[in-house]
């Protein structure tokens, strides 16, 4: 062989080693899993509470850079209402933040220099001292950033640094301001005017509403239309709590609800205009505190009143308008007239002025100061709340045992009840749905002589058969049937006990713990739910054990939470028995540490009845398990059968999501499936997986995310047919992953 010849195929069998070590060593891609303390999961609650609609509010976005003082705050409050700062001396921060229209201007879209309207309305900033980002698109990260864009803006305050600094530094009375609050002689800079108003805006915190007193204790504070609107509000039917949670009642994440662009107004592309990677005409959700001072709504005004707002989800945002990737807690809703009422009441209830600052009667300028302004909205308020008083909050006090006795509500012995007892329904028939809001209750049916339970009946019209938020819940021995949204909701609390319940054609879930944390859930039966029997969403510390689900879309569900474990329990004859996920657009960010043993799932061939436009509705039928983009998940000792699609499936979010709502980690990593038995599982697979599989499998991978092993002598079948094990090293699983993902990508 020639010289110039060896040397060629020495260099391809180097560069071919190369590649092989290449694909070996290097590591696969792994997902970003966001820090602990950004991952979301779980409950918030205040131990020990009276309630626990009581939340830890979270950390201030002060920074050491710029730590508050009582001087700090009281410089930014007079440069806040100085119109010095503008360009011409005609506008100041509270032009479009007047504190008497809860720090907005009470217009649809505000309006800048020489009038410009702008596109956008004036945010609300009370509690911006919660925030990780600011303004409706999130463009800024901080505070401090936040006040560049209407001081210097051509359309908004117009003014320059540099003039800015020049006017203040003229002014007298401004050096000792600055000297007291920055410690120099020579601290009147723009940095320090950004600093000065950041401090005062996070001052304005509003925490004392009447729904705070009544969270505290103040069962007075409510009216009992507002309690019920409260109901709504966290009920699935209407999700108003998936992006408004207590207790900022807002979300620093983006979604899109379809709020239509307004006759002649160029389209506005939201978050994506900062973003690239965003979804067009996502907008974050603002608090709702405050929030009946601040029409008109959305972030161009589009809706006058609360009561249009409302409408607005009720009819499923701007899903009927053709608007694409409508949030998936927007699907729309049915209320009466008197729940519509109810719910805008509660939304009054969220009102509290209490730490409104003072408008200065003078500035150091000199310069007119903004004018106090007549809201309508404060005497609607004053009509509207309650005048609950500190004397109504509840004392500890000795536990007792409350009875329902013949004649009464369940819900009017509810509320006599204080945290610590126990409240008994004898057997019977309870048309009426049931609100608790007090920690360690004990809520338990009495069965009759024949052993059977008492039932909440929600007679097919019922939003929720029962809504708890008290910490150390525990509720067993009943039958709930026939809701149209939840059995039993529990929202945000802590060590929750749900056991020996029987629910039944409940709507979208059966039992539903959500932003929980320690939940144990055993010996329930739920069948005949549109999503899910037994659910736990963005929970953590989950435990769901010996259940029976049958009949549902959904038998068993852990979206988004962490550190869960579910074994003995039976799922047949649903569309598909259990399922692990990690879902986006959520604020938890994560579904990780989960164990799934000692179950059954069997024959979950049911047709998939879920409400269209849903996620959980393009579920195909015949799944006896689903791991969709979670992490560390372990599946052993499971007997899995007669499942026609397939038996387990692994897969990354993608096969339902687009790449612009996927804001968490797309690929299932670290899981593990092994000494499971699989019997006559993928016999004949539903039409989507057959077309993109050519048929169904015991065990079903996609080939997407790293370590994921799979040690199943019993699974007869496989795609792909040959599945990495614990056995293999790291560097052959690496060039496994490699090769099998180039050959997905070259299939299509």
């Amino acid at each position: 062989m020639k010289i110039w010849m060896k040397r060629i195929f020495t260099g391809l069998g180097i560069l071919l080693l190369a590649g092989v070590l290449y694909a070996a060593f290097v590591p696969v891609p792994q997902d970003v899993v966001p820090a602990e303390d950004k991952w979301g999961a779980g409950s918030s609650s205040v131990e020990p509470a009276w309630s626990g609609l009581q939340r830890d509010f979270p950390a201030s976005n002060e920074t050491d850079a710029n730590a508050s003082t009582p001087e700090k705050v009281e410089l930014g409050r007079l440069l806040f209402f100085d119109p010095v700062l503008s360009q011409k001396n005609d506008m100041s921060c509270a032009t479009c933040h007047n504190p008497d229209l809860g720090f907005t201007d009470g217009k649809g879209q505000a309006v800048g220099d020489n009038g410009t309207v702008l596109p956008r309305s004036a945010m609300s900033l009370w509690n911006v001292t919660y925030n990780t980002n600011f303004f409706w698109d999130g463009r800024a990260a901080t505070l401090e950033e936040q006040t560049d864009t209407p001081l210097t803006n051509e359309n908004e305050m117009a003014s320059t640094p540099e003039d800015i600094e020049s006017e203040l530094q003229a002014i007298p009375e401004y050096a000792p301001l600055f000297e007291k609050a920055f410690g120099s002689t020579d601290s009147v800079t723009y940095e320090n005017v950004q600093k000065a108003i950041a401090a005062f805006e996070r001052s304005l915190v509003t925490n004392n509403s009447p729904f705070d007193k009544y969270a505290a204790g103040d069962v007075t504070a409510l009216t009992p239309a507002q309690r019920r609107g409260l109901g709504l509000f966290r009920s699935a039917a209407t999700r108003c709590f998936e992006c408004h949670s207590a207790p900022t009642f807002s979300d620093d994440s983006f979604s899109i609800t379809g709020v239509p662009d307004l006759p002649g107004q160029a389209h506005d592309t939201g978050r994506l205009e900062i973003e690239s990677t965003s979804l067009d005409g996502a907008f974050k959700a603002p608090t709702l505190r405050n929030i009946a001072l601040t029409a008109p709504y959305m972030h161009n005004g589009a809706f006058a009143t609360l009561e249009e707002v409302v409408d607005f989800y009720a009819k499923g945002g701007g899903r009927d308008d053709g608007i694409e990737n409508v949030d998936i807690h927007v699907i729309g809703f049915d209320l009466t007239p008197q729940e519509k009422e109810d719910l805008v009441a509660f939304l009054y209830a969220l009102t509290d002025e209490s730490n409104v600052p003072e408008i200065p009667a003078t500035v150091p300028s000199g310069l007119p100061v903004v004018e106090h302004v007549e809201n309508p909205a404060r005497e609607i308020v004053s009509q509207m709340n309650a005048t609950g008083t500190e004397a109504g909050v509840t004392a500890p006090h000795e536990a007792v045992t409350l009875r329902v006795e013949e004649g009464q509500t369940i819900q009017s012995v509810v509320d006599q009840a204080l945290p610590g007892d126990t409240i008994e329904v004898p057997y019977g028939i309870y048309k009426e749905h049931v609100v608790i809001d007090i920690s360690d209750v004990k809520f338990l049916g009495i069965p009759n002589d024949k052993g059977e339970w008492p039932v909440i009946e929600g007679e097919g019209t019922g939003a929720d058969g029962v809504i708890a938020s008290g910490n150390n819940f525990e509720m067993a021995y009943f039958a709930v049937k026939n809701f149209t949204s939840n059995g039993v909701l529990v929202e945000g609390a802590k060590s929750i006990y749900l056991h020996d319940m029987y629910i039944e054609n409940t709507g979208v879930y059966g039992v539903y713990p959500v932003r929980c944390t320690d939940v144990l859930i055993e010996r329930i039966e739920g069948t005949l739910m549109n999503d899910a029997a037994i659910y736990a969403g963005k929970s953590e510390n989950v435990v769901i054990r010996d259940t029976l689900t049958y009949g549902n879309v959904i038998g068993i569900e852990l979206e988004n939470t962490v550190n869960g474990e579910v074994y003995n329990n039976v799922a047949h004859d649903n569309t598909i028995g259990i399922f692990i996920d990690l879902l986006p657009q959520l604020p938890s960010k994560v579904s990780m540490y989960t164990k799934v043993h000692d179950n059954i799932s069997e024959n979950n061939n049911g047709e998939n009845f879920g409400k269209p436009g849903t996620a959980v509705s393009l579920i195909p039928p015949g799944t006896g398990m689903l791991i969709l983009a979670a992490d560390h998940v372990e599946v052993y000792n499971n007997t899995i059968r007669g499942n026609k699609t397939g038996g387990l499936a692994v897969f990354n979010l993608t096969i339902g999501f687009s790449e612009e709502e996927i804001d968490v980690g797309p690929n299932p990593e670290h899981n593990y499936a092994h000494d499971n038995i699989y019997e006559n599982n993928g016999y004949d697979a539903d039409k989507f997986v057959k077309d993109m599989l050519g048929g169904g499998f015991d065990i079903i991978w996609d080939g997407s995310g790293v370590n994921n092993r799979f040690d199943e002598p019993n699974a007869k079948t496989s795609f792909p047919p040959v599945l990495p094990s614990s056995k293999w090293p790291d560097p052959l699983y690496n060039v496994y992953w490699r090769l099998l993902n180039f050959v997905v990508k070259l299939a299509g």
